[in-house]
């Protein structure tokens, strides 16, 4: 039997009053959703381990399977490998989105919608200007910026020091910036502060024996980027003109979630039902963790991130990779997003695009099928647009396919799922069960 795994980023969310007190799963009522939820069997999923924030890098690997406490090195790793940046054994990487401030808060985490050609000439300029030597005798770089997607790009310190505490800026909407500055870490088992700054303990690597920034070192360092990054591309020609329209300006970097390079077993390697697999999504960060997984990466023209990403493009390429592949992973991101813009409207838009333009092609591709197919559709974690953050909360699931014994759930939301066989799973439980079916 093939598995997909259908993941809608954020989908799952709170009992809004506007809404009838309803969930937007409740309220949007999806068709294809609730059809496989009759049809099949459902439960709940804890996708974040004790300790460990809700972010997307982390569910998502718990969701494949993986144990985070012996691979999570952050998100910037991730999305280095999935840019195409080959880590260094010296390297930090760390997420760098480029945000919009105003008025001393943070106001959007995405550049007012960052579109990726417009990203590149910032990144450039922002190497042009901050890119620095670690010494003018070796002739190599401190600091680099490597271009991704839209806001999303990378920030590259050799020898940087990951014991650093850093805030994620969508989870600190309309909040003053200033105090959400890079820190060191409080208390650091791996690095002693302000020492000779050597940290012989890197993630996969325990003869490891790079010379490390401190921790103290490393968190000045890059509160310097994001200050002088802000003196800076209030400079650049898109600003200026942005400024002038009176529109929002990406007017400031913010990294956060960094780390060395991680080991990761494939999928192949811990599931024999696995010989081979693909990922399909818009963000550099899934793709980083297929990358890591084993999965080829299928890029879709016209993937977005957003509502208005190419739902029928990303369905038609997980119906192709099906013809080949054992196991696929389709990440849509448009539900997030707009929880983090706190747009009831658009998520409830996006939970029905995801239902009738990706979910309804690949059921009926899948029932044309003479092979067996496993689906399993949830979210990663809750984004509530009231929130507008992430929330560390169980997310309900399906499981479906043919000739499997339904359950008593009828439709897919928070509340029903709680009914579901599988009752509450935990972290790498789900993918055993689903790839037991």
């Amino acid at each position: 039997m093939k598995h997909i795994i259908i993941l809608g980023d954020g989908m799952a969310d709170h009992h809004v009053a506007s809404l009838g007190d309803k969930t937007l799963l409740q309220y949007a009522k999806p068709a294809y959703m609730n059809r496989l939820a009759r049809e099949g069997r459902c439960g709940r999923l804890v996708t974040v381990p004790e300790g460990f924030p809700p972010g997307s890098e982390v569910a998502n690997t718990a969701i494949l399977g993986y144990d985070l406490n012996k691979v999570y090195e952050g998100r910037g790793p991730l999305e280095a490998a999935s840019i195409g940046y080959d880590m260094a054994d010296d390297d930090f990487a760390i997420r760098c989105n480029i945000i919009t401030l105003e008025d001393g808060k943070i106001i959007t985490h995405n550049g007012g919608n960052l579109e990726t050609e417009d990203a590149r000439q910032l990144i450039d300029y922002l190497n042009e200007h901050l890119a620095k030597p670690v010494n003018e005798r070796e002739g190599c770089e401190r600091v680099k910026f490597v271009c991704g997607i839209q806001y999303r790009h990378l920030l590259v310190i050799k020898g940087g020091n990951k014991h650093i505490v850093c805030n994620p800026p969508h989870d600190h909407p309309n909040e003053p910036w200033r105090p959400l500055l890079v820190a060191p870490e409080a208390v650091s088992d791996t690095a002693v502060s302000g020492s000779a700054n050597t940290d012989t303990a890197v993630s996969g690597s325990p003869a490891d024996t790079t010379v490390r920034l401190s921790p103290e070192a490393t968190a000045a360092l890059l509160n310097e980027l994001i200050l002088r990054s802000q003196e800076l591309l209030v400079k650049h020609p898109y600003n200026v003109a942005k400024a002038q329209k009176g529109e929002r300006q990406a007017n400031s970097i913010w990294p956060w979630s960094g780390g060395y390079r991680p080991e990761m077993q494939t999928l192949m390697a811990q599931y024999p039902q696995i010989k081979s697999g693909a990922v399909i999504s818009a963000v550099d960060l899934i793709q980083g963790i297929g990358r890591y997984a084993g999965l080829r990466i299928i890029k879709v023209p016209g993937a977005t991130g957003l509502a208005n990403t190419n739902y029928e493009g990303k369905a038609q390429a997980a119906i192709e990779a099906l013809k080949t592949d054992d196991f696929v992973f389709v990440h849509v991101e448009a539900t997030d997003e707009a929880g983090h813009d706190g747009d009831i409207d658009l998520k409830l838009r996006a939970i029905d695009y995801l239902d009738k333009r990706l979910i309804k092609p690949i059921l009926e591709a899948i029932e044309e099928m003479k092979e067996d197919v496993c689906i399993a559709i949830l979210p990663d974690h809750p984004t509530p647009v009231e929130l507008r953050i992430h929330v560390n909360e169980p997310v309900p699931f399906i499981i479906w396919h043919r000739g499997i014994e339904p359950d008593s759930v009828q439709h897919y939301d928070e509340e029903s799922c709680v009914m579901g066989a599988y009752g509450l799973l935990r972290l790498n439980e789900f993918m055993q069960a689903f790839m037991n079916e």
